[in-house]
């Protein structure tokens, strides 16, 4: 069976066509053809802003006409991540998925269910002569997964709903009514360079074999950060031998917890033994520490060519220490709900060559306040070796409201189907009701979704059985949706 056979194939389908086009985040030129092209196949009205979201509207089915009209959202583009063995262009080839168990993965790469599940739904029931629904706008916002920038600048007024269903959320027993805000912290600093020493040799250090996942969702989890156990080797070996380092690269994706990291290095040729047995030490003593959240943790040294310029050494003490002391993590839980993150920080990418270093950081909290204190505490060590800090990106998080109408509904609803209680929570990822509220603060808003697995790594899994459950429940929810005012 391929997924393509899957029920309910509606929607499979229209998830494999959707992955069949490379959609990263900044590049979403050819979903978006794709998505003009599929409205103008179904001859329905539709419109694409100027930043790139795509609109598309739908007449009530027969008898619906005089229900409340609703916006049904999920963004078009997708993290792009693979496995470091994996020969894969995301810019051209589409994403290849496969069943495995229960679950449908990609070969070497992230899956695209993060949101591509949501889309395809929507792309279902615009696309039914079956499906009972009131007057529908599906909106389809472009690059979340970077910034948020397609939620950003859209302008009020162009909607017309009086609810959202956002499609977003990875479990299928939730009901997700806010969210999380979030801000980049951007660094740049140049350093000085100078030769590597004489009778001193090249090496390259790696971490690699991490979980990573989402930076949001998943950083509860307390999984390793490739770029801090980099630095905490660095930190550790460069006072006992004197270690130049040449350059640094780890981490991709802001949003991704940081799976690998390699550092190119200059270390004297009589150290080299006694630097091995150093490393194997730390490298026993951290696979122990990340036995239970990342038990594929490696950490590999192997001889390289000299480099030829290395960091002065005044200016790599001062670097590796900031990397030390800026925060990464779980900063607060929250007081008010059980077992959600207040706020929390990812040091997402770190890079370093040629007398130049940057690193990128994501702040989230659900507290304006907390958020901009998390991302300035961030900042605190960099700023002090002199280094440029920009903030950018920020976005609001999405305030929880227990006592909205459309919360009673779904609760109600899923209740009848499933005969428990769903799970009504925030979540500690930036979803693009905050912002979307900004522009539309009377419309209702509520997010649900199949259960994803590990998004934004390319361990990323959908429930084959949550999705038939997903729809089922999507499906009804648009047939109770209430009469107008």
């Amino acid at each position: 069976m391929n997924v393509r056979d899957l029920e309910p194939k509606g929607v499979w389908n229209h998830f494999e066509d959707l992955n069949a086009v490379p959609r990263p985040s900044k590049k979403e030129e050819k979903v978006i053809s794709f998505m003009e092209n599929f409205a103008k196949s179904l001859n329905l009205d539709y419109e694409i802003d100027a930043v790139g979201n795509v609109i598309v509207r739908k007449p009530a089915s027969p008898g619906m006409e005089n229900r409340r009209a609703v916006v049904l959202q999920s963004h078009l583009d997708m993290v792009h991540q693979k496995n470091g063995d994996t020969d894969f262009d995301f810019d051209t080839q589409g994403i290849q998925s496969y069943i495995d168990g229960d679950w449908v993965k990609a070969k070497g790469t992230t899956l695209g269910a993060d949101n591509g599940m949501g889309v395809a739904a929507i792309m279902t029931v615009l696309s039914s002569s079956e499906i009972a629904h009131p007057p529908l706008e599906a909106l389809f916002t472009i690059d979340e997964e970077s910034g948020m920038t397609g939620a950003h600048n859209l302008q009020g007024g162009v909607l017309k709903g009086e609810i959202l269903m956002n499609l977003d959320t990875e479990d299928d027993d939730e009901l997700s009514i806010g969210c999380a805000g979030g801000i980049d912290t951007n660094v740049n600093w140049n350093y000085s360079e100078r030769n590597a020493s004489s009778g001193f040799m090249g090496l390259e250090l790696s971490v690699k074999g991490l979980f990573g996942g989402h930076s949001g969702m998943d950083i509860i989890c307390g999984r390793g950060n490739a770029n801090k156990i980099m630095n905490r080797l660095l930190w550790n070996t460069g006072a006992n031998f004197g270690l130049q380092l040449s350059s640094l690269d780890g981490g991709s994706l802001r949003n991704a917890i940081p799976r690998e990291s390699t550092a190119v290095l200059a270390l004297d040729k009589n150290q080299l033994a006694d630097f091995k047995n150093y490393i194997s030490s730390m490298t026993d003593g951290l696979k122990s520490e990340f036995a239970t959240t990342d038990p594929d943790l490696e950490i590999t040294l192997k001889e390289v060519n000299i480099p030829e310029r290395v960091m002065e050494m005044e200016d790599q003490n001062k670097f590796i220490l900031a990397i030390q002391c800026s925060h990464e993590g779980i900063r607060r839980m929250s007081p008010d709900v059980d077992d959600l993150v207040e706020s929390s920080n990812s040091m997402a990418r770190v890079q370093l060559k040629n007398g130049n270093a940057t690193v990128q950081c994501l702040t989230r909290s659900d507290r304006e306040l907390a958020k901009m204190d998390t991302a300035y505490s961030v900042a605190a060590p960099f700023h002090l070796i002199g280094a440029e800090v920009e903030h950018s990106g920020s976005y609001p998080g999405w305030k929880m409201d227990p006592n909205a109408p459309m919360l009673g509904l779904m609760r109600d609803l899923y209740i009848e189907l499933y005969k428990e209680n769903p799970k009504v929570m925030a979540c500690h990822a930036g979803l693009e009701c905050g912002l979307l509220g900004q522009n539309y603060p009377e419309m209702e808003m509520i997010s649900f979704g199949p259960t994803i697995r590990h998004p934004h790594s390319p361990d990323e899994k959908v429930n084959i059985a949550s999705v038939a459950k997903f729809w089922n429940y999507f499906v009804e929810a648009l047939k109770r949706v209430p009469l107008k005012a």
